[in-house]
């Protein structure tokens, strides 16, 4: 384990050095680093508002640019990005974070067209309401209206997610690039 700060470009080096050093390629990187720091627009302090974007979206910027030119290389990779059913529908008191999660997406549909010659793909997974310390934390109300939404009427699980991301970082989605994979029982159509 390689402790990195993925907002800070010094330090996602250093990770994907180490990465290099000890394993000699990158084949899969899995952008899952993400904060949130919730808030009504006319109240979100701008910190917060550059905190969830630096997080969320230039560390994924900056993790992506790390291993391109080496996928490049070795002519493979698998990039799998994870985004929000927040950043494909926004959500009340999120501002920032949907603002993070959908640059994901736009990120991802963008490097996918500037790696697909070279045999690696780039893709998005966008969980919805998942079963974790987070939504735990939520109060029953919130709970409810949450699975209010959700077409499934209940939580995913990070089985869920780990599964969805698995399968696009293996070779049966090696033909798949550029996608956004809902994995948020139906909550996003």
């Amino acid at each position: 384990a390689v402790r990195c700060d993925v907002s800070k470009e010094d330090e996602v080096k250093a990770l994907m050095d180490a990465a290099l050093k000890t394993f000699g390629r990158i084949e899969i990187l899995v952008n899952n680093a993400g904060i949130t720091r919730d808030g009504l627009l006319m109240m979100m302090k701008p910190e917060d508002f550059d905190a969830v974007i630096a997080a969320n979206l230039r560390g994924a910027f900056l993790c992506m640019k790390a291993v391109a030119r080496q996928m490049v290389k070795q002519r493979y990779g698998r990039i799998v990005n994870l985004s929000s059913v927040v950043g494909l529908r926004g959500n009340a008191g999120q501002v920032n974070y949907a603002a993070s999660k959908a640059g994901v997406i736009g990120m991802t549909k963008s490097l996918a067209k500037e790696l697909a010659g070279r045999n690696i793909t780039v893709n998005a997974v966008a969980p919805g309401f998942i079963d974790t310390d987070m939504t735990a934390a939520l109060t029953e109300t919130a709970k409810n209206a949450a699975l209010g939404s959700i077409p499934m009427g209940r939580m995913g699980t990070p089985e869920n997610v780990a599964k969805a991301v698995a399968f696009l970082a293996g070779e049966d989605a090696g033909y798949i690039t550029g996608q956004v994979l809902a994995v948020d029982g139906g909550m996003s159509m």
